[in-house]
């Protein structure tokens, strides 16, 4: 099959469409993975027996059960207890749980390389706990883990795919109706490719740049 300019030239405006819908997934489900996160990493550390243990369940549980089961979980079962949300919804509540168990491990070996001595010259200084947490530990826990946390969008980016299976219109979804309607695929498929490295590749290069530099 040889490549056909006049299709790819007409599917360029749906990956354009689809290029916005795969940004905003990521990005809410980013924001929702480093929130979450950081509340497991929180909670994983309390005193309190009855949080961290229901909490270091429901990590776990999260971690070792499939993406895409959890994505059907959400879209077709969750509705027969009335619990119903948009597809690009799902989505993103998906994304975001699933990367978040895996961030609140970033957020604990993070909060874990805070030197010893920060801690001393907080309860030192007679701070709160709250304060101690915010003002201190945290700030420097977030700067070492921000390269790690970065890597996870990208991951994120990659696994946005998996939406275009409970019909979310974003890029392989476009694809898929496209290489549908002209029965054309090298087209279709080849440029959602093509756009994933252009967005992949030079984050990676910039997560490691970053990761250098603060690194000193």
């Amino acid at each position: 099959m040889k490549w056909n300019w006049d299709v790819a030239r007409d599917f360029l405006p749906h990956l354009g469409k689809g290029l916005l819908v795969t940004l905003e997934v990521t990005a809410l489900g980013s924001v929702l993975a480093f929130t979450l996160g950081l509340v497991w990493a929180l909670a994983l550390r309390s005193p309190a027996r009855w949080v961290r243990w229901p909490v270091a369940a429901v990590v776990e549980f999260v971690r070792n059960t499939p993406l895409l089961v959890q994505l059907f979980f959400f879209y077709y079962v969750l509705p027969n207890w009335d619990i119903t949300f948009s597809a690009l919804t799902t989505g993103v509540i998906a994304l975001g749980l699933h990367y978040s168990t895996y961030t609140a491990e970033v957020y604990r070996a993070g909060i874990d390389g805070v030197p010893k001595g920060q801690w001393e010259a907080a309860i030192a200084l007679s701070l709160s706990r709250g304060r101690t947490w915010f003002a201190v530990i945290l700030p420097q826990a977030i700067r070492r883990v921000v390269p790690a946390l970065g890597n996870y969008v990208i991951s994120m980016l990659k696994d946005s795919p998996l939406i275009a299976l409970i019909g979310v219109s974003e890029m392989l979804q476009k694809a898929r109706a496209e290489s549908a309607s002209s029965f054309q695929y090298i087209e279709a498929y080849t440029m959602v490719g093509i756009a994933f490295i252009l967005i992949a590749y030079p984050a990676s290069v910039l997560m490691r740049a970053l990761e250098r530099r603060l690194g000193h």
